[in-house]
């Protein structure tokens, strides 16, 4: 099994880097959010391709694995579909998604406007993993898994390369948690030079439970981020990466939740989807209290909503 380590996160961000933007890094003074903060440094994953991190994974897989002419089939509850939608657009590739009925209206217009195969059915994203893995056995499509797959998680530990360059002196980086991509991708970049929080909803507490448990488990799947964020267990490749480089989970709740994205909004303009403003409400709810002067760091994951209402 292949390594995930910062020099294959290095290598892999050589290959598909200039299929990425390079997102921006927002500071604020934590007065800004109304949080006992300093500073704070917000990575803008939602200025990402496709409106997400899991851009970065997506092409990782495309461009780093072999593909058949059957092409690439994915399960997401929404981006990772999108995701791969779009990088298959982009390369030219075939691309069949499901998502489940909790999919988000907008990340199912992005699917079908990257002009993949979509197919929407099953309550949870595990119902729509069934149903692209069935697939992939009868047609003989490469499964792009949205966590648990070593390019994709090489892919994610982009987000951390290039936070590491833009804000070189962070203590500590807040990461929203669903099947642990994108933590176990950014602590394996890290690797243990900065403090890493997971953040997780109280509804949906994947990592939580299997750290707990030490082993990945069956967790709670529900609540306003289960787009997103409630894939029922975490990955096994993330697992050990977790169990090694992140210091904790934190829980919040849905209302914190809801209240971090419209702190994001009125203070800074920033659309946040429910799970990209986990790492926030981790601070407006206290989940995670940050010692004096902590430097701190949130990945702000995806903007793939329709809450902004322009008038």
């Amino acid at each position: 099994m292949m390594t995930v380590d910062p020099a294959r996160i290095q290598a892999a961000y050589h290959v598909i880097r200039r299929h990425l933007r390079v997102t921006p890094v927002l500071t604020l003074d934590g007065a800004d959010l109304g949080v006992s903060v300093d500073r704070l440094v917000l990575k803008l994953e939602g200025l990402q391709h496709a409106g997400a991190f899991k851009t970065r994974g997506a092409f990782a897989n495309l461009l780093l694995r072999t593909l058949p002419p059957a092409g690439v089939v994915a399960a997401s509850g929404g981006n990772h579909g999108v995701a791969v939608a779009y990088a298959a657009m982009r390369l030219g590739v075939r691309a069949k998604i499901f998502v489940p009925t909790v999919c988000s209206p907008a990340k199912i217009d992005k699917i079908r406007g990257y002009g993949a195969d979509l197919v929407v059915g099953g309550d949870l994203y595990a119902d729509a993993l069934a149903a692209s893995e069935a697939w992939a056995a009868r047609e003989g499509a490469v499964p792009v898994h949205a966590f648990d797959q070593p390019e994709t998680l090489l892919g994610q530990g982009t987000v951390g390369l290039e936070l590491a360059a833009q804000a070189p002196d962070l203590d500590t980086v807040l990461v929203p948690v669903g099947g642990g991509g994108l933590i176990g991708g950014i602590a394996a970049w890290y690797a243990g030079r900065v403090r890493i929080i997971g953040v997780e909803p109280e509804a949906a507490p994947t990592l939580f439970r299997a750290l707990e448990a030490g082993r990945p488990v069956d967790a709670e799947a529900g609540g306003i981020a289960a787009d997103s964020l409630a894939p029922r267990r975490v990955g096994e490749l993330m697992f050990p990466i977790a169990r090694a480089r992140v210091e904790r989970v934190v829980l919040v709740s849905d209302a914190a939740i809801r209240r971090a994205q419209q702190t994001l909004w009125d203070a800074a303009r920033v659309v946040a989807e429910p799970g990209a403003a986990t790492g926030v409400a981790a601070l407006l709810e206290g989940a995670y209290a940050p010692a004096r002067g902590e430097r701190i760091g949130i990945v702000v994951s995806g903007a793939n909503t329709t809450a902004v209402d322009f008038r």
